[in-house]
């Protein structure tokens, strides 16, 4: 867990402000959910076996004895609350939410303890035209965000339950003998959660898979048949995949089409974000039996991927650092603050504290800001203020104050453009 200083926390907003104005342009609602939960929403939606919930949480008993956890994701906590609250009973609600998550992992780059994540939730919704909108709004935020090219889209099917089921049956037969020479976690998980053996990170166990069953003779017709017409989708909307038939993801509650953001500048956690289709959680939870799918992306990851590709968010503390250069100014001053802030939509420091004027010039150059006004008592004789350019070689100016709107409605927001 790490603290976000000004510069970090500006790239992330950028990330996390593209990704709401992408959504709510799509037509999807925001639901905030709490940090909390009891831990058993997680057991039964997530799945006791997962190492999210096995491995990963961070529980503690609460003052009543309930068993609490810090929520490791967002999709079960979305899912109950969709619930609780009957917003599927005669609809059909696309939401979004954001927020930090907690997993006890190995921290390393991309990977935190506390992490933030935006993630969407449909319901409702059967066919897979549904998932595609899912995967196009992260295409829509790769292209706004300059990176559609540092990340590519892997996808999959698990099947439907019958298909998945006789593919667990043949692959637990073909590792049974092989027991003993599986590496520790896929020994677990051979009793517990097989389909996660595909995904194991030990490379003897993935060269002992190369001859296992695969999933896709296991597919019947249905689930065939949704997996081509994903496919053909995604190809008619121009969206560029691979596909990886050992993807299962690492969660339980998966069903039919799943899919992965993956980037190269991640290093050995090259996930950027993921999701699919999981019909059968709502009945899980206690709901009535309700489609849905989604997806959660990882706000952090997507920022380091920014800063490889050499983007930078705009972390100027301000716009306009304001100078007074008489205590007698600051009325005068603050009038003129508060205009730029609300009819020029700027942001606006003014310089507290006093000091040489030399130092606030120098605070001012520090602050970011593209150009610092001056009032001084010529200024507020003849109502004028001084434009001091702070980025550029530009000869400072003065003008009247009522000019001033205008002069940064024209001059300031091409230099913020550039």
């Amino acid at each position: 867990m790490r603290d976000l200083l000004p510069t970090e926390a500006s790239h992330m907003t950028l990330v996390e402000e593209t990704f709401k104005s992408t959504l709510a342009s799509y037509g999807y609602d925001e639901i905030r959910l709490p940090t909390m939960e009891w831990t058993v929403l997680f057991q039964r939606g997530v799945g006791e076996d997962t190492d999210a919930v096995g491995k990963e949480m961070y529980t503690f008993e609460d003052s009543s004895g309930e068993s609490i956890s810090l929520r490791p994701e967002g999709t079960a906590s979305c899912v109950r609350a969709a619930i609780s609250n009957t917003m599927l009973r005669g609809d059909r609600p696309r939401l979004w939410y954001t927020g930090n998550m907690f997993r006890h992992e190995q921290p390393q780059k991309g990977r935190y303890r506390e992490f933030m994540q935006v993630g969407a939730e449909v319901f409702g919704y059967t066919g897979p035209d549904i998932d595609v909108e899912l995967i196009q709004i992260c295409e829509d935020v790769w292209r706004k965000l300059g990176i559609s090219d540092r990340i590519d889209l892997q996808i999959n099917t698990l099947g439907n339950l019958e298909s998945r089921l006789a593919f667990r049956n043949a692959l637990v037969d073909f590792l049974v003998p092989l027991k003993g020479t599986l590496d520790p976690d896929s020994v677990r998980r051979l009793d517990t959660n097989p389909l996660r053996i595909l995904d194991s990170k030990s490379e003897e166990t993935q060269n002992l898979l190369q001859n296992a069953p695969r999933l896709t003779d296991y597919l019947d017709e249905p689930s065939t048949k949704y997996f081509e017409e994903l496919r053909r989708i995604l190809s008619e909307a121009g969206v560029s995949y691979s596909v990886k038939e050992r993807m299962v993801r690492g969660l339980d509650y998966y069903s039919h089409a799943v899919f992965e953001w993956h980037s190269d500048d991640l290093g050995a956690q090259s996930q950027v974000g993921g999701g699919g289709r999981y019909d059968g959680l709502v009945e899980r939870l206690g709901g009535s039996a309700c489609p849905a799918s989604g997806f959660a992306v990882g706000i952090d990851r997507i920022a380091l991927v920014r800063d490889a590709a050499g983007k930078s968010a705009d972390h100027r503390s301000c716009d306009v650092y304001v100078i007074s250069l008489d205590s007698s100014g600051d009325t005068y001053v603050n009038k003129i603050s508060r205009i730029l802030r609300e009819q020029a939509d700027l942001r606006v420091r003014k310089h507290h504290g006093g000091g040489r004027v030399k130092n606030r010039f120098r605070d001012a150059d520090r602050s970011g800001a593209l150009w610092a006004l001056v009032v001084g008592e010529e200024e507020m004789a003849a109502q004028t203020i001084t434009l001091k350019p702070l980025r550029t070689d530009e000869p400072q100016i003065t003008i009247a104050t009522e000019a001033m709107i205008d002069f940064f409605n024209d001059k300031l927001k091409k230099d913020l453009a550039n």
